[in-house]
């Protein structure tokens, strides 16, 4: 992909997924898995929350989305880096739960 089709994708999914987007790139941040906040960098798990949003709809459990989260973790960082499941279990609850929540708002 160019640069201006990665932009036009993350254009696109921001609009569809709206807060949810703003809410999954923050809580990454927040929880920072791969050690890259650096307090004003705040858009830096955009990627990661851009393949990981689509693939949800596939989900069914808390489990599911744990194990989508840390794929898309290895796909991004390598699986030395991504380490090890357990890692992401507290992010993948989280992310569930505000999948969720916005079900009720699609």
């Amino acid at each position: 992909m160019t640069r201006d089709e990665i932009v036009e994708e993350r254009r696109r999914l921001k609009a569809e997924y709206r807060e949810l987007f703003a809410d999954v790139a923050a809580l990454l941040f927040r929880h920072d898995p791969i050690g890259i906040n650096f307090d004003t960098n705040t858009d830096e798990y955009e990627p990661e929350v851009g393949t990981i949003l689509p693939r949800l709809r596939t989900c069914r459990s808390e489990e599911d989305t744990l194990q989508v989260v840390h794929e898309e973790f290895i796909h991004w960082f390598g699986s030395e880096i991504g380490t090890s499941r357990d890692k992401y279990a507290k992010i993948a609850a989280e992310i569930w739960q505000l999948w969720q929540a916005g079900k009720t708002l699609r």
